[in-house]
């Protein structure tokens, strides 16, 4: 058992606390690799943010669970040696399928886990997640739970439709479970295909996709439902379209790639949503850098060559989404 504390790692508990009360959102940035979390901890450190660096299933798997909990460890050492000396740095298990992920995640020094129930029967999910919570509490670990299904495909997550959170069902699931923060459906989804083009319009003006509002009375609903409780929002990419453009110049093919317009999601980090999970923009950003040096150095072999501009991409990035979006620098 290796408690969180240990590697130097924060829970959420506070960190949700001050958001919710100060209108601004924490990013939850995936990561996979070694530059990834480099890059995460590079921006939060050069914006004051807390931060919480989240890893899928998948991720997990491929990065090795003993492995990625010395990474944590590192990452909170290497903020200190940024000039940063008291991180807030979060592991999170980011849609946890069962009470053995979440237990084995808590056991190796997460320090939050998120049990996705979403597509089970309501009950179902209630008792699953109750279970979690159960667990973690014992170890001061925070639980994210999930109320309503996103449409779209992350790692081993697929659904083929949303289903919005219903705000009546708010108060009894989050009493009974216990849980700490509250995943919700209003509109946003998975992956760099957020929307098929007939959910969408296109701007006259420059044939690109725009996609359909977010449902922000269910979020006022949930909101007035449980004041002040932390509300996060999943598949909140916004899909930059010179990363995606850099991409197809370069021999890539995302066609009608489209996200989450990036003031919708300033819109709800004032409110009480505390939490936006950030994935494919940083996948984005580091193909498209990628492609980009490799296409106008043809030559170049060593990994480091590419993957330093790469780093800096999903940098600055970070950096965009902390201070221009989600409004979490100077927090620390």
């Amino acid at each position: 058992m290796v408690n969180y504390k240990e590697l130097g790692l924060v829970n959420t508990r506070e960190m949700f606390k001050k958001a919710v009360a100060g209108g601004y959102a924490i990013p939850a940035f995936n990561f996979n690799t070694m530059e990834q979390m480099q890059a995460i901890v590079m921006a939060a450190v050069e914006t004051k943010s807390p931060v919480i660096m989240q890893v899928s299933r998948g991720a997990r798997n491929y990065a090795n669970p003993t492995i990625l909990r010395y990474m944590a460890e590192g990452a909170v050492e290497y903020a200190k040696e940024l000039g940063c000396p008291n991180p807030e740095i979060v592991l999170h298990l980011d849609h946890g399928d069962s009470f053995e992920t979440c237990k084995s995640c808590i056991d190796m020094g997460f320090s939050s886990v998120m049990i996705d129930g979403s597509s089970l029967p309501y009950e179902e999910n209630i008792a699953l997640t109750k279970k979690v919570v159960e667990y973690a509490h014992q170890y001061d670990v925070t639980v994210e739970a999930e109320l309503g299904v996103l449409a779209g495909v992350e790692d081993e997550v697929v659904a083929e439709e949303s289903h919005y959170t219903k705000p009546e069902e708010v108060i009894d699931f989050a009493t009974r479970t216990g849980c700490d923060s509250l995943a919700i459906s209003i509109g946003t989804s998975h992956g760099a295909y957020k929307f098929t083009p007939d959910q969408c319009t296109r701007d006259p003006k420059t044939g690109k996709l725009v996609p359909p509002p977010l449902a922000f009375e269910i979020l006022h609903e949930i909101e007035e439902k449980l004041p002040g409780f932390p509300i996060v929002l999943h598949g909140s990419s916004s899909v930059p379209q010179d990363c995606v453009d850099t991409i197809n110049e370069f021999g890539g093919k995302l066609p009608d790639a489209v996200g989450i317009p990036e003031e919708q999601l300033r819109e709800a980090s004032k409110s009480a949503v505390c939490k936006i999970n950030i994935d494919s923009d940083s996948r984005l950003a580091m193909t498209a850098a990628i492609r980009k040096y490799l296409a106008e150095n043809p030559s170049h072999f060593d990994p480091r060559q590419y993957l330093t501009p790469a780093r800096e991409a999903m940098k600055q990035m970070y950096i965009h989404k902390i201070v221009d979006v989600l409004g979490s620098n100077d927090k620390l």
